[in-house]
């Protein structure tokens, strides 16, 4: 079984930040890629970033320079780092990881159970 575990979400106002934290456990040879994705109120889940085993980032353009994505190879977790937060980024934010559960698995998706981010005054 492998399990991701979030934390660090939810009430800040305007401006605020927030970290959030994502902890891979269970049965796991190698993590690929990990990441962020956020859902808001009748919207599509979207991208928000994401890091590669070997270092490199993505972001989405509405979180650049704002959020920062960083792992803990060792701890097998992915951090969010948010400031400058927007009423827009009001969302549940998942987190996401692209990995192998064997050496001879094919990489699986595997998400968490989402954590809630509002950002209100």
């Amino acid at each position: 079984q492998v399990q991701l575990v979030e934390s660090g979400g939810g009430l800040v106002q305007p401006g605020g930040s927030l970290r959030l934290s994502c902890a891979a456990s269970g049965s796991i040879f190698s993590i690929n890629a990990m990441g962020w994705y956020r859902q808001a109120p009748e919207k599509q889940r979207e991208l928000v970033a994401v890091i590669i085993s070997g270092g490199p980032t993505n972001y989405a353009d509405s979180v650049k320079d704002r959020f920062t994505i960083s792992r803990d190879n060792a701890k097998r977790t992915v951090y969010l780092q948010m400031n400058s937060l927007k009423p827009e980024d009001t969302a549940v934010y998942y987190c996401h990881a692209n990995l192998q559960r064997t050496a001879s698995d094919y990489r699986g998706s595997y998400w968490g159970q989402g954590t809630q981010v509002t950002v209100s005054s």
